[in-house]
């Protein structure tokens, strides 16, 4: 679990790692005009659903660009109380969606799961963005959870001149110094 402001900003730094390598593969598949994931093409059924590929995964590129703003709000803990909370819970929102994708395309892979579609023609790009989604679940977990551990940190300090002067009233408070 997350021990230190340290651990949690080097996890939100690899969500948003995560969710920028998702954005740029939305793109690079917008260029070519191809719906899926890397590794991952969709069915040509598929296309018949959508009115505008690129349109589409330009959408979901700039949901990847969302996804990394508020990972970046992960970096380090945030004094504003709602604007923490809401960075978590949007968190774990982005943090189920993107892990129900990684068992999702993983079951794909492995074959367990034939009704989510083929099996990848190529394994090793698969494979790649099966691992990417892995960590960027497991950075973006680790920096959620050093959020919500982090308002500890946060709300142990004096908000106010007058407790801090209170604090400072109370011999027993302070820490002991020599033997």
């Amino acid at each position: 679990m997350t021990r230190s402001p340290r651990t949690q900003r080097t996890g939100a730094l690899i969500a948003c790692a995560g969710a920028l390598a998702y954005t740029v593969s939305k793109i690079d598949l917008a260029r070519d005009g191809e719906l899926g994931m890397p590794g991952f093409p969709a069915p040509q059924e598929a296309y018949a659903q959508v009115a505008d590929v690129t349109v589409a995964q330009l959408g979901n590129a700039g949901l990847g660009l969302l996804m990394a703003l508020v990972a970046l709000l992960l970096v380090r803990p945030l004094a504003a109380r709602y604007v923490r909370w809401a960075a978590v819970a949007v968190s774990w929102v982005g943090i189920a969606m993107v892990g129900a994708g990684v068992v999702g395309f993983g079951a794909r892979a492995a074959g367990v799961a034939p009704s989510l579609g083929d099996t990848p023609p190529d394994m090793g790009t698969a494979l790649a963005a099966l691992t990417v989604g892995a960590v960027w679940v497991a950075g973006w977990s680790v920096a959620a959870v050093g959020a919500v551990r982090g308002r500890d940190r946060i709300s142990a300090a004096p908000t106010s001149a007058y407790a801090a002067s209170r604090s400072a009233e109370r011999p027993w408070s302070k820490p002991r110094t020599g033997p």
